[in-house]
């Protein structure tokens, strides 16, 4: 473990303690540096602090850089549907069905497995088992993700999607027709009192916002499309569900008398994003699954 001692200068009294630690070596992000604030690596004058303490003149900071954790998730050769990649950040098509990142009892077979076999350079913010993953899509949804290659691109990312200018657009098949073509669901999801498992529209969740369009109408299905304003946990699943219409195949939300599709009719088709180096804005699309494109066939005979 790397010890490091600075002294506060007057031109930074009342700076925040996480800014003024950013500040010593421009390859520590601002949630990395958070993150030693929170675990007690970082005293001041001898105490620790909170993340928003502010910086007095001739301050002592002790920080104590905690080494590497080794990795004991196992890279797994797989064939991943790479859309995009450069030296910080990595676009892939997730298939339906896999699991985006290790969790106690299940540690292979995941997206993380699989990148770790195809890159070496995986930021570390989130952690030993969620190296690199900025946000995550259901195991039975298919799409696309953004994966950042190192902590900067990380911390880069995760404000676009705190900001709100990620664009992400989802295709979904849902019960029901939809009569009118527009429509925006503004409604707090959190925890189901009945059942931790699930989400629900809640009192007092966390605001979401999802945007909707109709594509298509059947005799009792719609092709829809959502945008996502926020990302809440399973937050389309839960709102077409709230307005009257889930998704079809959908094992914890939707009816069980449902179309044959193993797991949600939902795929996030449309990413787009800034670049964290380059500011330039990316967008990349991914065409439908094929299970989801002989689905709709069917709807339309």
């Amino acid at each position: 473990m790397d010890k490091i001692e600075y002294i506060v200068l007057e031109e930074q009294r009342g700076d925040r303690i996480d800014k003024v630690i950013t500040g010593i070596d421009d390859e520590w992000s601002r949630t990395q540096v958070q993150q030693w604030i929170k675990e007690g690596n970082v005293l001041v004058n001898g105490k620790t602090v909170k993340t928003n303490y502010k910086c007095s003149t001739n301050d002592v900071i002790n920080i104590s850089i905690p080494d590497p954790e080794e990795l004991d998730v196992v890279p797994e050769e797989m064939a991943l549907d790479i859309y995009y990649e450069d030296r910080d950040v990595l676009v892939v098509n997730k298939p339906r069905g896999m699991v985006v990142h290790p969790a106690p009892g299940h540690m292979t077979g995941t997206l993380v497995n699989g990148l770790m076999a195809h890159c070496k350079d995986l930021s570390g913010i989130n952690g030993v088992l969620r190296p690199g993953i900025v946000h995550r899509i259901d195991k039975d949804t298919s799409g696309l993700l953004m994966v950042a290659k190192n902590d900067l691109a990380h911390e880069s990312l995760v404000n676009q999607l705190v900001e709100k200018t990620v664009t992400r657009k989802y295709k979904a098949i849902v019960h029901g027709v939809i009569p009118h073509d527009y429509g925006t669901i503004d409604a707090p999801l959190g925890r189901d009192s009945k059942d931790r498992q699930s989400m629900a529209v809640v009192d007092k969740g966390k605001h979401a916002v999802t945007h909707f369009q109709v594509l298509e109408r059947f005799n009792d299905f719609t092709f829809i499309e959502c945008q996502l304003e926020t990302g809440r946990t399973h937050q389309i699943r839960v709102h077409m569900k709230y307005i009257g219409y889930p998704l079809a195949g959908d094992p914890k939300y939707g009816p069980k008398k449902t179309l044959s599709i193993d797991g949600q009719a939902l795929h996030a088709g449309i990413l787009g994003f800034q670049h964290p180096r380059t500011n330039e804005y990316l967008e990349f699309e991914a065409p439908l699954p094929a299970d989801m494109v002989k689905l709709l066939a069917q709807l339309r005979k």
